[in-house]
């Protein structure tokens, strides 16, 4: 598979019994990739798969690369409590027809280099497609530097990406000064999209893409064609609903956004609970701008 473009971290929809809702999750996936993006990224932080059963993330995977329909890949987010249930998760989304995984640190516990090497290392070796290891130490406290990458990527040949979540716009620059061209790197901030475009991102696994899919899409490409100006000034407007997708509550507030605009619902399983009060307040006020200025 190819690691470019707009990749949608897509979220989960739950119906009001809190059951996916694969009807939903079907039109979605199509709709986004009538947009103009390029992949649909599943089971990520913001699809919940924390919150999700084990057969409840094949049934996800399944509806995703059915909905795909060979249009687009299908890259299923790896994570869990301990290493063997991870390698059991990717070797059955490989199964199900993903054509690539997104292999996360384990939840929970947070480890020296040494373990977590071990932990991605034994999912890489488990399956035969391409890898991407997703780095967010602000999300899992599992920070995996520039060396340590190029380390990995010596070691395994199907890592072949990076989705770079450190909020730290240097990285992607100090990963291709160590191994040049060796893995497609990609940014997973939102309201770094710029910034890691300009040091040689590929690819944006995106969040606020799963409401606004035209504008991600026309600033990424704007961004990699290299036409600053009329880039930053749709950055400058989407910025506020980007910043949305790196604080703690991202997922709530992507999920009301997307309900405002009619696409899902704000329905999640708990502990995470609806926003309300002045935080519910402030970002339909950002979003209410942001519609009453959109280009």
């Amino acid at each position: 598979m190819k690691w470019k473009g707009v990749m949608p971290a897509i979220s989960t929809c739950f119906d009001k019994n809190y059951s996916v809702d694969h009807d939903f999750m079907t039109r979605h996936c199509r709709w986004l990739l009538d947009q103009g993006c390029t992949g649909i990224v599943a089971l990520g932080t913001l699809g919940e798969g924390a919150t999700l059963t084990f057969d409840e993330k094949l049934q996800v995977l399944r509806t995703c690369v059915r909905s795909a329909d060979r249009r687009a890949p299908v890259v299923a987010g790896i994570s869990s409590l301990s290493t063997s249930w991870a390698v059991e998760l990717a070797v059955a989304a490989v199964d199900l027809g993903c054509a690539g995984l997104m292999v996360l640190p384990p939840y929970v516990y947070q480890g020296d280099w040494r373990e977590m090497k071990a932990h991605v290392a034994a999912v890489f070796n488990a399956v035969p497609v391409p890898c991407m290891l997703y780095n967010n130490p602000v999300a899992y406290r599992v920070d995996f530097v520039p060396e340590q990458i190029a380390e990995l990527a010596a070691r395994h040949p199907n890592l072949v990406a990076v989705k770079e979540s450190s909020t730290d716009a240097r990285r992607v620059a100090a990963i291709r000064a160590l191994i040049g061209d060796r893995l497609s790197l990609g940014v997973g901030v939102d309201d770094c999209l710029m910034e890691a475009v300009a040091m040689g991102a590929s690819f944006w696994i995106a969040g606020l893409v799963n409401a606004f899919p035209r504008e991600s899409v026309e600033l990424f490409e704007l961004s990699r064609a290299g036409k600053l100006e009329q880039a930053f000034r749709l950055y400058a407007w989407f910025l506020p609903l980007l910043r949305m997708d790196t604080v703690p509550k991202f997922v709530q507030l992507i999920k009301l956004v997307q309900q405002e605009m009619g696409w899902g619902n704000e329905s999640m399983r708990a502990p995470r609970a609806v926003l309300a009060g002045a935080e519910r307040e402030a970002a339909l006020a950002t979003l209410k701008q942001a519609l009453a200025t959109r280009p």
